[in-house]
C-alpha cells in the first residue's frame, strides 16, 4: 500500500513537472504575436469584423497563466479604414486558473477589458450599423451553441466536435474599466454617449446566478454632433446598477434578480439633480423570444425643478411589465403612482408599435384628492371665490393615445359637487382640444375671482381665459397666439350652470375652431323662466382680433334678472325679448367697448314700471290743469301693453330713436343715447294722452295735443333718484308754440297783448311750484 502511494505521488509529481514544463516552454519559446494572423482570421470567420491588433500580445505566468492584448480595433466589413472603428479597446487580458489545468480543464480565472469603445449608429433609413454583425453571428448560431453547450454543463470532453482540453465557463472575475459607448441616431436627430463605463462580476457562470455591478454616465444631446459643438446636453445622468445575474447563453434568456438601479440626472439648464431609483424582484430578458418581464418593480423619484415648486417632489411608481419586442408591444399592470397631498393614481396600460409610433390604451383611476396644495406647489393657484373649490377631485376613465395626444373616452369626473361624464381629448403640444361632456351642475363662479378681488385688479390666471371685467391695461381677454394654432371641438351639456351670479338651466354649448377662426355654433339655455340662445365667432387671424355675437332672448323674466344683477329692487318687470348682431375688435375690454358696432331690437311684454303709476301722475296733472281731481283708485305700478326699442351701436355708443311705451290711454315716445365707455346716458321722452282713462283725463282737445316731457341723464353707477326730471323747458316751449298757433287764428292787437301777458305769466309760474299754480297760469289761455 505504501508502495502504491509512493507510485501515485510520483506520477502526480511527474505530471506537475510536465505541466510546468509545458507552461514554461510555451511562455518562453512560443511568441504569442505569431498567433495574430490566426486570431484575425478566426474573428473574421465568425463575426465578419476586421480585427486590427496594433499592440503586442504577451504571456503572463505569475501569479496566473494568461494572455494580454494591447490596442486592438475592429471595423465592420462595410466600413472605410479611415472611419472610427466599430469597436476598440486599449488593453485586454484573459487569465486561466492553474489548478484546473492540472485536472485537464481550462477554467478562465479573470477577464479584464480597459478602455473599451463601441460606436453605434443608425442611418437616415433607420438601419443600424450593428445589424450586419448580428446577421453574421446568426449564421454561426448553431456552432456557437455547440461550443457553449458543454461549457454550460461543465467539463465535457465527449462533446461532439470537442478537441483538446474541455472548457469550464466559470470566470472568477470579470472587469470592464473606462468603457465608452457612442450612439448616433440620425432619424431622431440625437446622440447618446455612455461614458465612464465600469462593469464588475464574480464567479460568472451560466448555470448559477452571480453578482454583477455596473456604473456609467449617460449623456444625451437633442441634436447630432452636439458634443463636438460644445452644446449643453439635454440629459446627463449618473447610473449605478447592482443585481444578481443568471446567464442563459444557450437559451438566450438572462435574468437579473434583486435589481437595484440608482440614477442622478441633471436636465438641460438645471442646477439640481433629479434623483430616482428602481428596485425589482426580477427582470428577465429572453433574447430568442425577444421578450422582457419585470416583476415587483418600484420606482422612487425625488424631483426638484422650479416648475415643481420650491421643495423636492417625492413620487413612487409600482408596476409589473411584460414586453414583446418582436411584436413591439408591452403591458403595464398594477400601476400605482403615489405622492404627497393624497396623490393616488392607479390603472393599467397596453403599449403597441413601440419601435415606430408608440400608442397606448388602458384604464386610469384618480382617487379623490384636493388639487389646491398641488396648485400652490406648482405656483398655479388661481384666486377663486370658492374657498373650497378644487378640494374634491376624482376621475376614472379608459385612456388611449400616443406620444402627441391623450384621450379619455368614457370619463367620469367628480369636481367638488359636480359630476361630469363624457369624452376629453387633448394634444400634448396644446394645439388640439376636444370636449364632449354632460353634467348635472357646474358653478363656475366658485372658480372665478371674487368680485372684490376683480375690482382690486387681482389676477385670476385661469388658463386660456381672461377676466371678463379686466381693465384695459390688464392682461388680454384671450390668448390669441394659442388660439391661432388651436384645433377646437367642444360640446358641453349641463343641467345647471352658474356664471357671474346668473343661473342657466338645460345648457347646451357647442364650439369649434381651427386655423385661427373659432365659432360658437350653438348656445341654448333656460334663463329666468325664458330662453337664451346665441351664436358667434372669434377671428384671431389678424390684429386686432375680430368678435361677432348674435344673441337671442325670449320672454325673460326681467324683474328676476335685474334683481340678480343688483341688490336693489327691480324698477321694471315683464317678459323681455330681444335679438341682435354685435361686432367688435380688440383683445381688451376697453378696446372692445370703443369698437362695438351693431344693432339690437328689444320688446317688453306684460310689463310694468314698479313703484310708480305714470297714468296716475299724468292724469293728476291733467286734472289739475282742468281744475278737477281724479276719482278712482290707482294701482301702485304702471302696467303697460308693450314697450319696444331698437339700438344702433356705433363705436361704443348706443343710439335710440324709436322708444315706444304703450299704456292704456297713454303713449310714451322717446330717444336717447348711451356711451358704453363713459357709461353716461341721455334720454328725452314725452307722454301723450290718446284716450280717457277716467273723466278727469277727458280734457280740452288742445291740451291733449300737448306732450308731457321727461329728461333723463346721468351715470349708470349714479343715484337713480337723480336720473330723471320733468323737462320744464320743453314743456314751456311746447305750450308757447300752442299759444302762438292759437293766436294766429285770432285778430286784433288786444289778443296779441293778452298772448304776451299769458306768456309772461307762464314763464313766471312754471317754476318749482308749477304743480299747485299751473291751473292759474293756464286758466285764461284756453277760454
Amino acid at each position: 500500500m505504501k508502495r502504491l502511494l509512493r507510485t501515485l505521488l510520483a506520477a502526480i509529481g511527474v505530471l506537475g513537472l510536465v505541466m510546468v514544463g509545458a507552461v514554461v516552454y510555451v511562455t518562453t519559446f512560443v511568441d504569442p504575436n505569431d498567433l495574430k494572423p490566426r486570431l484575425v482570421e478566426v474573428v473574421r470567420e465568425h463575426s465578419g469584423l476586421e480585427l486590427a491588433l496594433e499592440g503586442p500580445l504577451a504571456w503572463s505566468f505569475y501569479p496566473r497563466l494568461g494572455v494580454s492584448v494591447e490596442a486592438a480595433e475592429a471595423h465592420l466589413p462595410t466600413q472605410e479604414t479611415e472611419a472610427a472603428p466599430f469597436a476598440a479597446f486599449d488593453h485586454a487580458e484573459v487569465s486561466l486558473a492553474f489548478a484546473p489545468l492540472l485536472r485537464g480543464e481550462i477554467a478562465i480565472d479573470g477577464l479584464t477589458l480597459d478602455g473599451v469603445v463601441l460606436n453605434l449608429a443608425r442611418n437616415a433609413q433607420g438601419e443600424g450599423n450593428w445589424q450586419v454583425l448580428l446577421e453574421r453571428l446568426g449564421e454561426r448560431g448553431e456552432q456557437a451553441e455547440a461550443v457553449l453547450a458543454p461549457a454550460s454543463a461543465g467539463a465535457n470532453p465527449e462533446a461532439p466536435g470537442a478537441s483538446g482540453l474541455p472548457v469550464a465557463l466559470n470566470i472568477a472575475s470579470v472587469e470592464v474599466r473606462n468603457g465608452e459607448v457612442y450612439y448616433r441616431d440620425v432619424p431622431a436627430d440625437r446622440e447618446l454617449l455612455i461614458e465612464q463605463l465600469a462593469i464588475t462580476g464574480s464567479n460568472v457562470n451560466p448555470r448559477r446566478a452571480f453578482p454583477l455591478s455596473t456604473a456609467f454616465r449617460l449623456v444625451m444631446h437633442d441634436t447630432l454632433d452636439g458634443r463636438e459643438k460644445g452644446l449643453d446636453p439635454a440629459i446627463a445622468s449618473d447610473m449605478t446598477l447592482d443585481a444578481r445575474m443568471q446567464l442563459g447563453l444557450v437559451e438566450g434568456r438572462h435574468v437579473l434578480s434583486d435589481l437595484s438601479l440608482k440614477t442622478s440626472t441633471l436636465l438641460e439648464n438645471g442646477e439640481e439633480a433629479q434623483e430616482a431609483s428602481l428596485v425589482a424582484k426580477e427582470l428577465a430578458v429572453d433574447l430568442k423570444a425577444q421578450q422582457l418581464r419585470l416583476d415587483g418593480g418600484t420606482l422612487e423619484a425625488s424631483l426638484l425643478h422650479p416648475q415643481l415648486g420650491d421643495k423636492r417632489l417625492p413620487l413612487t411608481l409600482s408596476l409589473l411589465m411584460e414586453a414583446d419586442l418582436a411584436e413591439q408591444t408591452a403591458q403595464l399592470r398594477e400601476l400605482s403612482l403615489t405622492g404627497p397631498d393624497g396623490l393616488d393614481l392607479s390603472g393599467n396600460l397596453g403599449l403597441e408599435q413601440l419601435g415606430a409610433a408608440p400608442r397606448y390604451s388602458g384604464q386610469v383611476r384618480l382617487a379623490p384628492l384636493s388639487l389646491r396644495p398641488w396648485l400652490v406647489r406648482l405656483r398655479m393657484m388661481p384666486t377663486m371665490a370658492g374657498t373650497t373649490a378644487l378640494s374634491q377631485v376624482a376621475l376614472t376613465s379608459p385612456v388611449s393615445g400616443d406620444l402627441s395626444a391623450i384621450e379619455l373616452d368614457g370619463l367620469t369626473l367628480a369636481l367638488d359637487d359636480s359630476t361630469l361624464t363624457g369624452r376629453l381629448a387633448a394634444g400634448f403640444d396644446g394645439r388640439r382640444l376636444a370636449i364632449d361632456l354632460q353634467g348635472d351642475r357646474l358653478n363656475l363662479d366658485a372658480y372665478l375671482p371674487p368680485r372684490d378681488a376683480a375690482r382690486d385688479g387681482a389676477s385670476a390666471r385661469l388658463p386660456g381665459v381672461g377676466r371678463a371685467w379686466a381693465e384695459e391695461d390688464k392682461a388680454p381677454l384671450v390668448p390669441a397666439s394659442w388660439l391661432a394654432e388651436l384645433d377646437l371641438d367642444a360640446h358641453l351639456a349641463l343641467g345647471e350652470l352658474r356664471l357671474t351670479g346668473l343661473a342657466f338651466q338645460d345648457v347646451d354649448l357647442s364650439l369649434e375652431g381651427r386655423d385661427g377662426r373659432h365659432r360658437l355654433t350653438a348656445f341654448e339655455a333656460g334663463f329666468h323662466e325664458g330662453r337664451l340662445a346665441a351664436t358667434g365667432e372669434l377671428d384671431v387671424r389678424q390684429a386686432p382680433l375680430r368678435w361677432q355675437l348674435s344673441p337671442t332672448l325670449s320672454r325673460i323674466r326681467l324683474a328676476s334678472l335685474l334683481e340678480t344683477l343688483s341688490d336693489e329692487p327691480a324698477p321694471l318687470s315683464g317678459r323681455f325679448s330681444g335679438k341682435g348682431r354685435l361686432e367688435a375688435r380688440g383683445n381688451r375690454l376697453g378696446e372692445l367697448t370703443r369698437s362695438l358696432n351693431g344693432r339690437l331690437t328689444s320688446r317688453l311684454d306684460e310689463g310694468a314700471i314698479v313703484g310708480t303709476n305714470v297714468s296716475r301722475e299724468l292724469c293728476t296733472a291733467v286734472a289739475t290743469l282742468e281744475g278737477e281731481a281724479t276719482r278712482r283708485d290707482w294701482a301702485p305700478d304702471t302696467r303697460f301693453e308693450r314697450a319696444e326699442a331698437s339700438f344702433d351701436l356705433r363705436d361704443g355708443v348706443a343710439y335710440n330713436e324709436d322708444l315706444t311705451v304703450i299704456l292704456p290711454g297713454i303713449e310714451i315716445g322717446g330717444s336717447g343715447q348711451l356711451d358704453l365707455v363713459s357709461e353716461r346716458f341721455e334720454l328725452s321722452a314725452a307722454a301723450r294722452l290718446v284716450g280717457g282713462v277716467d273723466a278727469a283725463c277727458e280734457v280740452n282737445p288742445r291740451l291733449a295735443r300737448v306732450p308731457f316731457p321727461v329728461r333723463c341723464e346721468g351715470q349708470l353707477d349714479g343715484d337713480r333718484a337723480e336720473w330723471c326730471r320733468f323737462d320744464r323747458d320743453a314743456f314751456q316751449a311746447t305750450l308757447v308754440e300752442q299759444l302762438r298757433a292759437e293766436a294766429g287764428r285770432r285778430a286784433g292787437e288786444e289778443v296779441e297783448k293778452q298772448l304776451d301777458d299769458a306768456v309772461q305769466k307762464l314763464e313766471e309760474k312754471l317754476g318749482d311750484k308749477a304743480g299747485s299754480e299751473l291751473r292759474g297760469a293756464l286758466e285764461g289761455l284756453f277760454k
